[in-house]
Order: C-alpha cells, then structure tokens, then sequence
C-alpha cells in the first residue's frame, strides 16, 4: 500500500495527531507567556487564549480519534457479518435457516443464545428490618 493511500485511509487519526500535537503546543506557549509575569492581569490573556484554545484543540484531537476507532469496529463489525452470511449460503438468514452458531435470528438480528430460564427473585418476606 503506498502512502497516500495510507494517507486517505487513516486521515482521522492523521488529524487527531496533528490536532493533539498543535493542543500541546498551544497550552506550552500559554505556559511560557503566563511564567514571564507575576501580575495576574498579565497572565489572564494568556489562560484566556492558549489556555482554553489548546484544550479545545485537544477535545477535538480526542473525538477524531474515538472517531476513527469507531470506524474501525464497524469495518470489522461488516467483514465479520459478511462471512457469517456466506458460511450459511444465499438467504439463509431471509428464509430462517443461519446456523446455530451464528448468533443471528431471521431478521439478522443477533440473539441470545438459548440457556435455562433466569431464577424466579425471592418473595417478600414482610420484614424490613
């Protein structure tokens, strides 16, 4: 696979880097511009501008990267699908005919797998003591 076809596949978790990255950097030069004064009204546009802008870079470098982590459980999620509906063969699952161990009702729609009845709860005994 050559790179920019690495590139185009994986461009959330590129930019979830280069966000974090610029995050990170931010919330260092707010630092260095807020130890350079002891006023404290020379420090509140620092924490005002790097501060709260390099956290919010690094919120948005959190939720690509979730992001793509999603994407990625729903490819598995979709391969995993496809090769249960080929093991079964063409409408297995329309026509109520998926395997056992597959998991899936008719509707395709994943099943418990049969075992004893839960235990009845206890009954009230009256006291609450």
């Amino acid at each position: 696979m050559d790179i920019m076809t690495r590139v185009r596949s994986q461009w959330d978790r590129l930019t979830a880097a280069g966000t974090g990255a610029a995050g990170g950097v931010v919330l260092i030069v707010g630092w260095h511009g807020v130890s350079g004064t002891p006023y404290p009204a020379e420090q509140l546009p620092y924490l005002a501008s790097a501060g709260l802008g390099g956290l919010f870079l690094l919120g948005i470098s959190t939720a690509l990267w979730l992001s793509a982590d999603l994407r990625d459980e729903w490819r598995k999620l979709d391969r995993i699908e496809q090769a249960l509906r080929a093991a079964d063969g063409p409408g297995a699952l329309e026509q109520g005919r998926a395997s056992a161990g597959s998991g899936l009702d008719r509707t395709g729609t994943a099943v418990a797998s049969p075992g004893p009845p839960p235990a009845p709860a206890p009954a009230p005994t009256g006291d609450n003591r």
